[in-house]
């Protein structure tokens, strides 16, 4: 159960009320023009999106996790590489759509936050798409279980995930209802697995 300022203390109330305060805050970033102000593809652009997203639930948001984590059997990168891990990441190129994707994949195993990855990540690569390619994804045409599966696979086999994400690429960037496909914390990778704090 994580410390929170809301006060609340049964993890289904928790993540209800992190889902709802989280989209109402992902529409109001999208609708005042905060995202077009980020830096594309920096560490420095995903922690401002996480803290805007959940800093009126959790004091660590937008900062760097301090405890291991794995999900299923996977576990992130540990806490003593953590830094290192998002300078290499940030030197990544993401000038093609391999190359985004990459990036991606990269950042989701680095997992920098104690909550909230998935969603914050999910607009972080919208921004880069819409930049580089002037597309983003439509994550209605990207079914859920394929992807969790190929989140899942891609450090050791990203060609999954790239094969999905390309297939549900859109022009639509900015459209509302495409946008918040890929805030529902329910839909997506944040839902599928508990997280644990892991001994590494």
């Amino acid at each position: 159960m994580l410390q929170n300022k809301l006060g609340i203390t049964d993890e289904a109330a928790l993540a209800r009320e992190e889902e709802r305060i989280s989209k109402k805050k992902a529409a109001e970033m999208f609708e005042n023009g905060y995202l077009d102000r980020l830096t594309p593809g920096t560490f420095q652009t995903l922690a401002a999106i996480h803290r805007y997203l959940f800093s009126g639930i959790y004091d660590f948001a937008g900062q760097l996790r301090t405890v291991n984590l794995a999900k299923g059997t996977f576990r992130f990168a540990p806490v003593m590489y953590l830094d290192a891990a998002l300078k290499n990441i940030e030197k990544m190129p993401q000038g093609t759509f391999d190359e985004i994707i990459e990036k991606y994949v990269e950042m989701n195993a680095a997992h920098p936050f104690r909550e909230g990855n998935g969603r914050s990540m999910r607009i972080w690569l919208d921004l880069i798409l819409k930049k580089e390619l002037g597309l983003v994804v439509d994550w209605s045409l990207a079914d859920k279980e394929d992807y969790l599966l190929a989140m899942e696979r891609s450090p050791i086999r990203d060609i999954e995930i790239k094969h999905l994400l390309r297939q549900a690429l859109t022009g639509r960037t900015r459209d509302r209802e495409v946008y918040m496909k890929g805030i529902d914390r329910s839909y997506y990778y944040e839902g599928y697995f508990t997280y644990k704090t892991a001994e590494l």
